[in-house]
């Protein structure tokens, strides 16, 4: 089974989160990238692997180097899910408030 990967998988990690942000200054080649991280040159690349499958980042050849740039784009898919999360536990919570209110007004009235 292929794993589907997508912008929420790709910012999970707060690696990931911290290369997008690196790229996010311009493209970088995959040493520049590694050379701020503590961790092996594999675990980097795996990141990148994951980053390029969740479409947050492009890799291109160039000459002996691959160069990583980001999509910041992608990052569209998260701001209107929030949004959208923002306006719903919003009316929740409108909801619960009107709720207790009333509640609250009927304990008055039978005391």
């Amino acid at each position: 089974m292929i794993e589907r990967r997508d912008v929420f998988q790709a910012i999970a990690d707060p690696t990931r989160r911290m290369i997008i942000q690196k790229l996010s200054q311009g493209p970088q080649n995959l040493a520049g990238i590694i050379a701020d991280f503590e961790v092996s040159r594999q675990a980097i690349a795996k990141h990148i692997k994951v980053l390029h499958e969740c479409g947050m980042i492009t890799v291109t050849q160039k000459g002996r180097e691959q160069v990583c740039e980001a999509r910041m784009e992608q990052l569209d898919e998260v701001s209107n899910w929030v949004s959208e999360s923002k306006k719903l536990w919003g009316q929740r919570f409108k909801q619960l408030e009107k709720f207790l209110e009333d509640n609250h007004q009927r304990g008055n009235e039978l005391k």
